[in-house]
């Protein structure tokens, strides 16, 4: 795992959404996560369906937030999961060994290690910065990658704020992968904004 992390907004234009969706793996996406807070079911459905199809297109995986039962019912590739969300264990069991199913550990290098243990793929710290989309009660100190890297063996994800800018120093700590929400589907050139985040991984890897 190693490069942009895209994550969807909560955008009921389904037609919107997929057109700034494949521009961004057009620039080079590496993951994409399905999160929608505010859609009904029926909603969901039809835009994890299509992001899905589309995905499966650009060989890229499509993860869904939270919804097991989703990830499950469209087979997709795995699914993201927070500290309030199903165990990451019982995902594990039931969606089996070769799921993504990745882990929201904050600034907490315990919920890693306990992630790591339950069968997580990786583990996403954050917030890092302030963002537009999640508003965080912590600030995650950049040091908390060195010593994630030098405990867990897990992949590493950053999240909160992500610009290229923001995101480069996390990067050179370790940050196998940068998530982004506003700074690819809130510019107006998606496709160009995925290639600078994506920009960040042209050098040799880390660790």
């Amino acid at each position: 795992m190693r490069g942009l992390y895209l994550v969807t907004p909560n955008w009921d234009d389904t037609e919107r959404l997929l057109a700034a969706t494949e521009a961004a793996l057009r620039g080079g996406a590496a993951l994409v996560q399905y999160r929608q807070k505010n859609a009904g079911s029926d909603l969901r459905l039809e835009q994890a369906r299509a992001l899905l199809a589309l995905c499966r297109r650009h060989g890229r995986p499509l993860i869904i937030n939270d919804h097991v039962d989703l990830c499950m019912h469209i087979d997709a590739d795995g699914v993201h999961l927070g500290a309030l969300d199903a165990a990451l264990a019982q995902a594990r069991r039931a969606l089996g060994k070769t799921a993504i199913v990745g882990a929201s550990c904050y600034g907490d290098l315990a919920l890693a290690r306990a992630a790591q243990a339950a069968g997580a793929s990786y583990a996403a710290f954050g917030g890092f910065y302030p963002s537009p989309v999640k508003q965080y009660d912590f600030v995650t100190s950049p040091t908390l990658l060195e010593a994630a890297r030098a405990d867990i063996t897990l992949p590493l994800v950053v999240i909160g704020g992500m610009t290229p800018e923001h995101a480069a120093p996390l990067v050179a700590r370790g940050a196998d992968m940068v998530a982004a929400i506003t700074a690819v589907y809130g510019d107006p050139d998606p496709e160009g904004a995925a290639r600078r985040m994506t920009a960040l991984y042209d050098g040799p890897r880390r660790g």
